[in-house]
């Protein structure tokens, strides 16, 4: 059995796509599925990193036309028109064999590009968290919490499956194996004041740096140890590195780690993004304080804080002297961190990788 992946990550566009994509292809490959991605070389993209991942990647130029539908938000993503993108992608599947079925992750495609693939695939299935356009597949996902498989009314065939909520959501192995750690330690009394810092692998905009000019302002326990994760594609590194050494807490950044849920487990407090990283935030029950990065996000952001699993941050306490206060707080008490800890983890358990892989695999030959 063949699977072809369809993502794309850029500066633009983050690194989310890929990553989700990734998590997927790690538990069909241990299930015997051939597993091969097809990606364009934006920049910012991750084609060597899945290709260090153990997957062959066939990567895609960027086009001389590029469709800017008014239909799509996110069209200008795709590099090309979403005739051209098929084309290409149609000939690299067709050379791979038979029996080939279909991921796609990708806000700038939709039922027309699914469509002009179904001579050729045995099974489509769709990652989605937009509910903003039709869709030609067979199995959707859509791992945003509270969301109901009836806001994809009128926009998928009605043999479907739809795969909603958060017990879908899209979460490596790792954070199922470090979750009871992460949970008892977090039922245990003690003393610790361990902050994570996590905007996202490219954070363009360098609200890393901003986050921690603003802790330096405030008055951090003394043993206060705040770690800060960056991916290799982020244009700010350097410049967060220099923030970090003059922070009055000892303070650490790690680029492109290997043992995220390790770290998260060992955390106290993340301050992050409302995006797929909340899910894994919550399978290990780690309280946190969310900025809201991308239209897409503010849908998890509000659903999370109506759970009482995180709560959110506006992007202007930064700029304000005592802007972090409420966090310096929250970190202080044990209780409140107690509190949300147990309601973060009852919404993601971090098998949703598993289930959504059965799904698919169902309905193969």
């Amino acid at each position: 059995m063949i699977a072809a992946f369809r993502c794309d990550a850029s500066l633009e566009m983050g690194t989310g796509h890929v990553m989700r994509c990734l998590t997927l292809a790690q538990v069909l490959k241990a299930s015997g599925v051939q597993c091969h991605f097809i990606c364009r070389d934006h920049p910012g993209n991750l084609i060597e990193l899945v290709r260090t991942s153990g997957f062959v990647v066939h990567a895609l130029t960027r086009a001389n036309s590029v469709e800017h539908s008014p239909a799509l938000a996110h069209a200008h993503w795709l590099g090309s028109s979403q005739d051209t993108d098929a084309q290409a992608c149609c000939d690299i599947l067709k050379h791979l064999g038979g029996n080939v079925s279909l991921i796609v992750d990708h806000y700038a495609l939709d039922a027309r590009w699914e469509s002009a693939m179904r001579s050729i695939c045995q099974r489509i299935l769709v990652i989605d968290d937009l509910a903003d356009r039709t869709h030609d597949c067979d199995v959707l996902v859509d791992q945003t919490l509270g969301r109901h498989a009836s806001e994809y009314g009128g926009l998928l065939p009605d043999s479907c499956s739809r795969l909603c909520g958060s017990n879908f959501a899209l979460l490596r192995n790792e954070f199922l194996s470090w979750r009871a750690a992460s949970l008892q330690r977090r039922e245990r009394s003690h003393e610790s004041h361990r902050i994570l810092v996590s905007l996202g692998g490219v954070d363009m905009h360098n609200l890393t740096g901003g986050v921690l000019t603003a802790l330096s302002r405030q008055r951090l326990p003394a043993d206060c140890v705040i770690t800060v994760v960056m991916g290799g594609a982020a244009p700010w590194v350097e410049q967060v590195r220099a923030v970090a050494e003059a922070m009055p807490v000892r303070t650490e950044v790690l680029v492109n780690v290997k043992n995220m849920a390790e770290l998260m487990a060992l955390s106290d407090l993340a301050i992050g993004a409302a995006g797929s990283t909340a899910w894994e935030r919550c399978c290990l029950g780690l309280p946190s304080f969310m900025f809201v990065l991308a239209d897409n996000q503010q849908r998890i952001a509000q659903e999370l804080v109506k759970a009482g699993a995180a709560l959110l941050l506006p992007r202007e306490a930064l700029d304000q002297e005592d802007g972090l206060l409420p966090l310096v707080r929250f970190l202080a008490s044990a209780q409140s961190l107690k509190a949300m800890s147990m309601k973060a983890h009852k919404l993601v358990d971090g098998l949703g990788t598993r289930r959504v892989a059965d799904v698919f695999m169902c309905g193969l030959n």
